[in-house]
């Protein structure tokens, strides 16, 4: 894996053996959208990962200015519309061509119709169970970006997403929330949930939604993650106190907040030392990552 870009934070997605068909299948329905490195598996790890050397361990994306990395992970985690990716076209002919494409073995959350918020939208998961909303226009919303990672909080969590929104944004530097919209009571959920909800993590776009329906009888899942790349073990520890709140989903660098979302707090440099003998079995044994330790194995490792 080499890093997509200088973004901080990036969204993870996990695939059983699909990602390099699940990129190749994204970069052909959205604008500005291309596949980027393919990283194999090895021999090495192999009691860990149980992935046969040679095929695809990671994918990275790109859209439009969203970088993403994919990873064939097999079966343990399955995606949730808790986490789903929300796309902005200029055009109505590329809406309605990226929806066919998505829906052909996938099935519809929303339909693609008008709304009051905008003229075309829809919400659809893919054959691949990864959730997408689609929507024209709307890119002033998201302070001009076309992308946005949707936080859902749904069962016990629902009436948590201002509180976890907030938490974020005091957690990451240069973020801030840029909209909030709320309930008012007259409807179905509490008032003062939120309705929809804007905000930016250190330049990465993000959504924030509560519902209460008895319909979603789902949560956080692992298989959606967000990476966070730290330059420093300084770095690497704060977020890790931040974010860190459920031991039992703790490993390599893997953690999950009070509210079930999945972070990766990794070094910048880990794809690069990855590529030294002995260094992934060092760091599939570690749970918050020893930036140091990595880089001792690495030089003993370059010195065989």
């Amino acid at each position: 894996m080499s890093q997509p870009s200088s973004q901080r934070i990036v969204p993870h997605l996990w695939f059983d053996g699909a990602a390099e068909e699940a990129a190749t299948l994204y970069a052909s329905l959205f604008p500005n959208a291309s596949v980027g490195t393919v990283s194999r598996y090895g021999k090495e790890g192999f009691e860990q990962h149980g992935q046969p050397e040679g095929t695809a361990m990671i994918v990275e994306f790109m859209l439009d200015d969203c970088p993403f990395v994919f990873l064939n992970g097999g079966p343990r985690f399955k995606p949730t519309p808790a986490v789903s990716y929300f796309v902005a076209f200029e055009k109505e002919e590329d809406v309605d061509r990226a929806w066919q494409a998505l829906l052909e073995g996938g099935e519809v959350a929303m339909p693609l119709d008008a709304y009051d918020w905008s003229p075309k939208y829809g919400w659809v998961v893919d054959r691949f169970g990864v959730s997408w909303q689609l929507s024209l226009g709307e890119t002033e919303k998201l302070g001009g970006r076309r992308v946005a990672s949707a936080l859902l909080f749904v069962r016990e969590q629902a009436g948590k997403a201002e509180e976890a929104l907030n938490h974020y944004v005091a957690t990451f530097p240069n973020s801030s929330v840029t909209g909030i919209f709320h309930h008012d009571g007259s409807g179905p959920e509490p008032k003062g949930n939120v309705l929809h909800a804007q905000f930016t993590l250190d330049g990465a776009g993000f959504m924030a939604m509560d519902s209460s329906m008895d319909a979603h009888q789902f949560t956080f899942s692992e298989a959606n993650s967000f990476i966070v790349f730290c330059d420093t073990q300084e770095e690497i520890d704060h977020y890790w106190a931040a974010l860190s709140h459920k031991p039992e989903a703790e490993q390599c660098g893997w953690a999950a907040d009070r509210w079930g979302v999945s972070w990766q707090i990794i070094p910048r440099e880990l794809p690069q030392l990855m590529q030294k003998p002995g260094v992934v079995d060092a760091f599939m044994g570690m749970k918050k990552l020893d930036l140091a330790e990595l880089k001792r194995v690495a030089q003993e490792g370059a010195g065989r």
